[in-house]
């Protein structure tokens, strides 16, 4: 059995596969309206690879490896994305867009080194998002106002989607939950990062968990974060108690990016610094690029949670081994292909 593979107990499906299909459909309407207006956005194209030199692609982890290629007629190696992060900041830029106002995108992307269990997939549909701000909102105030918008948004959906498909009943606690990394690590001392986020997420229900990347008091990270998007001291995760699979459920990724100052800071922490002769960080350091807040909210994950799935296969097309497949199916799970 993979780890991170969970059957519950009894689970049947409250939709049919084909069903499935257009609930979907109908979530993610419903969810992109909502967060439309939660955040003042307006929907852009974006990038399914960009070319290595530029230094926009995210590094996540700083670990995973990008699925690269090379084209005719163009120099140099192209990467699919794993997030757009830089993108979207250079964009808002480029497109003179004004504070208060903000993008989203329907991002489609490829990471080749997750792990395929009951929440992850090597295939990521998520709808990134990017506000330009102010210097004198660059704090956690309006950060934790920003991840109230998005709450919101999710429970006017979620209410949305089950009074369209009465079989589904489960809610979201629309009271957030807010806690650092340290405070965590200080309340669980003898759990791991995993099990802390169970831990409260299954007390609180609504987690937004704060400031990751950087090293705990223990010597160690909650978890990595690329140095060059989001403000380690400024940024967090999302977190709903799955009550399907009894765990915790990252919804979003998100955070107040990095200005010049938090990022050489960083940069320097991850031994990064070579990447200050990219143009994206450059236009960082030189204040050219705006100063934004953002982040990824996971299409599936969404949708999973909505329509109170078991396995983000029964809500996306993916690659799955075989043997999951047939597992799945034993325990009244179809995973979609």
């Amino acid at each position: 059995m993979y780890e991170g593979l969970i059957f519950p107990e009894g689970y049947v499906a409250k939709l049919s596969p084909k069903e499935t299909q257009t609930a979907v459909e109908f979530t993610r309407d419903a969810f992109q309206k909502n967060i439309r207006h939660a955040l003042n956005l307006r929907r852009v194209t974006c990038p399914l690879f960009v070319t290595a030199a530029s230094g926009i692609n995210d590094d996540l982890n700083g670990v995973e490896r990008k699925v690269e290629f090379d084209m005719l007629n163009v120099d140099g190696t192209a990467q699919v994305v794993q997030s757009l992060a830089k993108w979207k900041r250079a964009a808002l830029g480029r497109y003179g867009f004004d504070p208060g106002e903000g993008m989203y995108t329907n991002m489609s992307a490829i990471r080749r080194d997750d792990k395929c269990d009951s929440l992850h997939s090597i295939y990521v549909d998520q709808w990134d998002w990017e506000c330009v701000i102010t210097e004198d909102q660059r704090n956690m105030e309006f950060l934790k106002f920003t991840v109230q918008r998005i709450v919101n948004a999710l429970v006017a959906t979620k209410a949305f989607v089950n009074n369209e498909y009465p079989d589904l009943h489960r809610t979201i606690d629309p009271n957030v939950f807010f806690i650092t990394t340290q405070e965590l690590e200080d309340r669980y001392p003898d759990l791991t990062p995993k099990e802390r986020e169970d831990r409260i997420v299954e007390e609180k229900r609504t987690v937004f968990l704060m400031q990751i990347g950087d090293v705990l008091k223990s010597g160690e990270k909650h978890d990595g974060r690329a140095p060059d998007y989001d403000d380690w001291k400024l940024n967090g995760d999302l977190l709903l108690w799955n009550e399907v699979l009894e765990c915790a459920e990252e919804i979003s990724s998100m955070g107040i990016r990095v200005d010049a100052e938090s990022l050489k800071e960083q940069l320097k922490k991850a031994g990064c610094e070579d990447r200050l002769q990219f143009p994206f960080h450059q236009g960082i350091i030189d204040g050219t690029l705006p100063l934004t807040i953002g982040g990824g909210i996971g299409q599936s994950r969404v949708c999973m949670f909505m329509l109170e799935k078991a396995h983000v296969g029964e809500v996306q097309v993916s690659v799955w081994p075989e043997d999951m497949i047939r597992e799945c199916e034993e325990h009244g799970i179809t995973l979609l292909q």
